[in-house]
């Protein structure tokens, strides 16, 4: 017989369960792959190319490139688990098997965890060489341990979600295990207060050192950074915020399901969405990075710019 996995929950205390209310349902269907879709394709051509960037162009690597690097494998990791969530919430079944399942599961938390921890290092990292003027750069051997720690970091957060996460195919069944409450809690703490507070207490020390430089770079440096939290706080507040009251939720302390089901659709897609613009604010900004990326485009399709040429 066919396994029904019309029933089951996503990682990280999220739900991709398609909520009872036929008319949320059928937003659902419509909305989620539509909308998963067009985070996958343009989040993996913006991620893929700052990964291009990265590997052909920079001969000599910092810190802050081998953080950028992995900030970029982490959302394309992160973005390979989209189509079958999209597929899941179009069809409301998984048909890929328990394995898939898994693998899926590793795929988005690995992905998750991996930009969080990386966009903090890359913070620390910058917050250490300006306001305490450590200019002795790390060896490549120590950056590439360091990067290793995170992602294992990474692995060990992830590590009880993508074990014990499972597929309920009993419809009647609505217990929630306490491994997925501590879940939601670590999700909150790990992937919001911390890197938003870390972003903060960093930023709030660079930018007064950076404006007293007059210099139209450094200056240029503090918009980034103003952005850097200003979006990191909007896309992910209003996800964290509809997470912990799902926790309140099945602790007995909040009944609004419907009304929780509805808004984690919005919120979950609008975080979602965050991992499209990390290459514009990380990379592109830069008017040296945007001319690496320039160049392989006109490399991958000359007979674009050779186009544009001629019409000029």
């Amino acid at each position: 017989t066919d396994t029904d996995y019309s029933d089951y929950e996503n990682i990280n205390g999220c739900q991709y369960q398609l909520p009872n209310n036929e008319k949320l349902s059928d937003f659902s269907r419509v909305f989620l792959p539509t909308f998963y879709s067009i985070i996958f394709i343009v989040g993996f051509i913006g991620n893929a190319l700052v990964l291009c960037v990265l590997v052909k162009y920079r001969k000599t690597s910092n810190m802050s490139d081998l953080c950028l690097f992995n900030l970029a494998l982490s959302d394309l990791l992160f973005l390979i688990s989209l189509p079958f969530w999209a597929h899941y919430a179009a069809v409301t079944e998984w048909i890929f098997g328990n394995f898939m399942y898994h693998v899926v599961t590793a795929l988005y938390m690995l992905g998750f965890y991996g930009s969080i921890f990386f966009m903090i290092l890359m913070t620390v990292e910058r917050y250490i060489v300006i306001v305490h003027t450590f200019s002795k750069h790390l060896s490549v051997r120590d950056s590439i341990a360091l990067a290793l720690f995170v992602w294992s970091l990474s692995l060990g957060v992830s590590l009880p979600t993508i074990i014990f996460s499972q597929v309920n195919n009993d419809l009647s069944k609505r217990e929630v295990p306490a491994w997925k409450l501590v879940s939601y809690i670590e999700l909150n703490i790990l992937g919001w207060i911390v890197p938003l507070s870390v972003m903060v207490v960093c930023y709030s020390r660079i930018i007064p050192i950076l404006m007293t430089m007059r210099s139209q770079k450094k200056h240029k440096a503090v918009r980034l950074m103003v952005v850097l939290v200003s979006v990191f706080f909007l896309f992910w507040t209003p996800y964290n915020i509809v997470i912990f009251l799902k926790f309140l939720q099945h602790v007995g302390l909040n009944t609004c399901q419907e009304h929780l089901d509805m808004a984690m659709q919005w919120v979950e897609s609008l975080a979602f969405s965050h991992c499209c613009l990390n290459p514009i604010i990380y990379a592109f900004v830069g008017k040296k990075f945007r001319n690496l990326f320039l160049k392989i485009l006109k490399e991958w399709f000359p007979f674009c710019f050779d186009r544009c040429k001629k019409t000029e």
